[in-house]
């Protein structure tokens, strides 16, 4: 038979309120004698707080709702992690929604979860909110929302933002000064993911060292192993190509593959840099040369950032800028120049 808040007052020798207040960290006023007998009592039988039964009584469920555009995304999944590794000591759990790139379902979770009780919501899109879901809609007025979107969608707090155009410029100036002039870039396709500052950071690049822009050295992909594979084999077809930098670490795996297949090798015939810093770029033969940004941390600050807001209303919540770092290994040569 479930244990409940009845149970152990009795065992204890005190009010419900009292174990109430402490299982919730209120119960300061009480001695800490009292306190560990609790929550020995607790501990002791694996004691699990009814969220349902809560809910009713606080309006908390200790439920958060997440939207992504595909967990089996590489990013996202590490997203997920840090999420989740915030919410979890806490006591709360995610219902978690995949939009699969599609707005549309991303707009139905969106309706759904707000009929689910759950107490706030992540929304990681890179879409321009409808009118009638904008942040100052009136949507999210009993149900707190915290966006991860590259801070696409205009406010004035609780920006999560990365340095990818820094990231990204570093990483070509690196190719540059390796003695790499033919330098390709793999982006995504136009649609759902826009990752402009990883673009803009590969041109002004090549601008601020001299280098022309070409726009035969871009080819457009998913950003998933199978969309860099194939991006890779339509841009080594021209033959002075000498670097590649990749939109993410996906579409280098994909990269590599091609590359292999060509009969070249990395970094001998051709260099390769990723974007990212996935764990497993560590363990690419050659090692991918990649820029990490956190997404780990990422996850974690959006939670945070949505806690704060459920148990804080009135305070504002902070932006968030996340730095980007080269990590050098082992896909990038160095040319010899004539």
């Amino acid at each position: 038979m479930k244990l409940t808040i009845r149970d152990i007052a009795e065992m204890a020798g005190v009010s419900v309120t009292t174990v109430s207040q402490i299982l919730n960290n209120k119960g300061s006023r009480f001695s800490e004698k009292t306190r560990k007998k609790v929550l020995a009592i607790v501990n002791e039988h694996h004691y699990k707080p009814d969220y349902f039964a809560s809910n009713v009584i606080n309006r908390h469920s200790k439920t958060i709702g997440m939207i992504v555009p595909d967990v089996t995304d590489f990013f996202f999944s590490k997203v997920i992690e840090g999420v989740e590794s915030y919410l979890n000591p806490l006591g709360y759990v995610i219902i978690l929604c995949n939009s699969r790139h599609s707005q549309e379902n991303e707009l139905k979770y969106l309706r759904e979860l707000s009929h689910r009780a759950v107490d706030g919501l992540l929304l990681a899109t890179p879409n321009v909110l409808p009118q009638e879901y904008a942040l100052d809609s009136g949507f999210y007025n009993n149900m707190p929302i915290i966006l991860i979107d590259r801070g696409l969608n205009r406010r004035d707090n609780g920006r999560l933002i990365v340095k990818e155009y820094e990231g990204a410029y570093q990483a070509v100036s690196l190719l540059i000064k390796n003695g790499h002039t033919k330098i390709g870039m793999l982006k995504e396709t136009t649609g759902y993911y826009q990752l402009e500052e990883r673009f803009n950071g590969y041109r002004h690049a090549l601008k601020d060292h001299e280098l022309a822009f070409n726009g035969k050295f871009v080819e457009e992909g998913d950003l998933t192993v199978q969309g860099g594979y194939e991006a890779s084999k339509r841009l080594l077809r021209h033959k002075d190509v000498t670097a590649v930098f990749c939109g993410n670490d996906a579409m280098a795996i994909g990269c590599y593959q091609a590359i292999h297949e060509m009969g070249k090798r990395i970094p001998e015939d051709i260099s390769v840099i990723g974007f990212d810093g996935l764990k497993l770029s560590e363990y690419m033969i050659p090692k991918l040369t990649t820029v990490k940004q956190p997404s780990f941390d990422i996850g974690f600050y959006a939670a945070r950032f949505l806690i704060d807001t459920i148990e804080f209303p009135q305070r504002k919540v902070p932006n968030k800028v996340f730095e980007t770092k080269l990590i050098i290994r082992e896909s990038v040569k160095t040319l010899t120049k004539v």
